[in-house]
């Protein structure tokens, strides 16, 4: 029976370039980087999360964004969702809205990477 998610997969074009954004940008850590027989195997995680998201080198346009008002391929939680806005904005990560925005789920907002995947943040509604 399965038990847990090990890997998301999000492709980019540069995996240098995608480990700046995840890490420094989204303040996610950085996990595994070692070389492989299919190429460069690069991963990130949530601290204290044992799901790690693959950086997999890919062609341009090759893993399909989606479009404005989708959810994105990763979708990250955050316990204040406005105050990791304040700091991921100041840090550089562009976002498709100017400010979160609440919605009877909680409260949303969608980053874009630098290959233009999406990544969807959001904070459950609090009791």
């Amino acid at each position: 029976m399965l038990n847990q998610i090990m890997y998301v997969t999000v492709y980019v074009t540069d995996q240098d370039r995608a480990l700046e954004f995840y890490t420094e940008g989204l303040g996610l850590e950085k996990r595994l980087d070692f070389p492989g027989p299919d190429g460069r195997f690069l991963t990130v995680g949530v601290p204290d999360s044992p799901v790690q998201i693959i950086l997999w080198s890919h062609a341009a346009a090759a893993g399909q964004p989606g479009e404005a008002g989708a959810p994105g391929p990763l979708i990250l939680e955050s316990d204040d969702l406005r105050k990791d806005f304040e700091s991921m904005r100041q840090r550089g990560v562009v976002f498709e809205e100017p400010e979160p925005e609440d919605y009877p789920f909680g409260v949303r907002i969608e980053a874009v990477d630098p290959d233009g995947n999406r990544v969807s943040l959001r904070q459950q509604p609090k009791p």
